[in-house]
């Protein structure tokens, strides 16, 4: 799928899904880590990375 770096980064750079509904958000690690983020659906701050397939 993405071989060169600038889709990897597009694709899978501070990206994040909600684990409850399955929506994607973009944010920094740091945030997501400290847990400031919620997602924007359910408010949910239970997240994850994006998946690498």
């Amino acid at each position: 799928m993405a071989k060169f770096p600038e889709a990897n980064a597009r694709l899978f750079k501070n990206i994040f899904v909600c684990k409850q509904c399955k929506a994607k958000l973009r944010s920094q690690n740091a945030r997501v880590s400290e847990g400031k983020v919620k997602c924007r659906n359910c408010k949910s701050e239970a997240l994850r990375p994006v998946r690498k397939k």
